[in-house]
């Protein structure tokens, strides 16, 4: 009896908030897809020593203000959406740590040499990035020892 009166109670708020439960399920489908896209491509875009020199300030000298300008903003950008996406991830599906790895690769921001490092030790995590490389025909990435 209390069974039933639960999946009633639980079809009934489905059915008074369809949209909502629609759109979530719209969001959580379009993410599993596209992570399950972009995350390899770009895995195997990254140089082997990417997670080595993650941590070097490159500034171009002869680069035009307004362009550096442009570009920071644009890798902001991009870094910023990965991140989120990587946290909705954790709940939907898709490839959550790995995303937010990436987006944070592109901010700046304090501590965010220690949290890539923290998350990057894991064998785990090691394993999952170089099982994108070795499908993709790439070497696998080096990454660097705890205590440095």
């Amino acid at each position: 009896c209390g069974l039933r009166f639960a999946v009633r109670g639980l079809l009934e708020y489905f059915n008074q908030y369809r949209g909502i439960v629609v759109g979530i399920g719209i969001v959580s489908s379009l993410s599993f897809v596209l992570s399950l896209l972009i995350i390899p491509f770009a895995v195997c875009r990254l140089d082997t020593a990417f997670f080595l020199h993650i941590h070097d300030p490159r500034v171009a000298k002869d680069e035009h203000p307004l362009m550096f300008i442009l570009l920071k903003t644009v890798r902001y950008s991009i870094g910023g959406i990965l991140v989120l996406a990587g946290i909705l991830m954790l709940f939907l599906p898709g490839q959550g740590i790995l995303t937010m790895i990436l987006g944070a690769s592109l901010l700046e921001f304090p501590g965010r040499k220690r949290a890539i490092d923290t998350v990057l030790q894991r064998k785990s995590v090691q394993k999952s990035l170089n099982w994108i490389r070795k499908k993709g025909n790439k070497p696998p990435f080096s990454f660097s020892d705890a205590g440095d």
